[in-house]
Parts: structure tokens; sequence; C-alpha cells
């Protein structure tokens, strides 16, 4: 029976749990995660638990932080002056806003802070800093 290598194209079901056990993620009720094994769809660990199994086969990961939404950087962290924002925007704390970035791509930020002259906004994964432990099953190679 053939198994996950590099470049194969794979069908998995999986859960994403917390630490904690929180589950922040699963494909139960969703089709199969498909994705090329090696191509930088998924996170690093995620793909390195895939490799090697056969189809059917079911794997448990605890993946760490740095090969998963890596570290949490305070670089990511940044206050803004409410006139930098459009006054119609009303905004609060736990909203995520989409901004455009110096590099011209778009980002989602969470907002962590709002006082009366700005915000402070959060760039980082919601993910990132955390180990996580995924389920995962192998569905099929194509």
């Amino acid at each position: 029976m053939p198994e996950v290598k590099h470049g194969d194209t794979v069908k998995v079901h999986y859960t994403g749990k917390l630490g904690d056990g929180t589950v922040f993620d699963t494909s139960a009720e969703r089709e199969p995660l498909e994705f090329i094994v090696g191509e930088g769809a998924v996170i690093p660990g995620f793909e390195q638990a895939v490799l090697g199994l056969q189809p059917g086969e079911s794997t448990e990961s605890t993946i760490d932080a740095d090969n998963a939404y890596g570290p949490r950087s305070e670089d990511l962290i940044t206050e803004v002056q409410k006139e930098q924002i459009p006054p119609e925007l009303e905004v609060s704390v736990g909203q995520q806003l989409q901004v455009s970035m110096a590099n011209g791509q778009n980002a989602i930020v969470l907002v962590t802070d709002v006082s009366d002259a700005s915000i402070t906004i959060d760039a980082n994964h919601p993910l990132a800093g955390q180990d996580l432990t995924f389920s995962i099953e192998l569905v099929e190679i194509l």
C-alpha cells in the first residue's frame, strides 16, 4: 500500500486542539482537507505528521509553536492614532479589521485596546505562540 511522501496530493480529516483540549478547528462536518505535501499550504508540522501514513491510517501529533504558526511577535502589535481611522468606523476590543500593509498586501488584525486617542492592533496569527495537537486521518492519496 502506498505511503504519503513529498509531492503527493492527499485528503485528510483532522481535528486541531489547543493545549487545554479546546477544539479550534475540525474537518468533521466538512469535506476532507486536500493539499500537496511539501508545498507549504498547511503548517510545517502538519505536513510532517502525514508523511508515511497509508490511506485509512490515523495519527495524533503535537506540533510546537515554531512548526505551527510561529512565536508571537511584539513587533506585530501597533498603536494607531484614531485620526488615521475613518471616522465612520466604530472600533471595539475584540474586533477584527482588514488593513493594508506597507508591502501592498492586506492583513487581518485584532483590536486589543481602544482609548480616546488611539487603538492597539495585533497582527499576530491568533494561534501564534501555541503548541497545537492534531488528530489526523489520511482519507486518500490522489
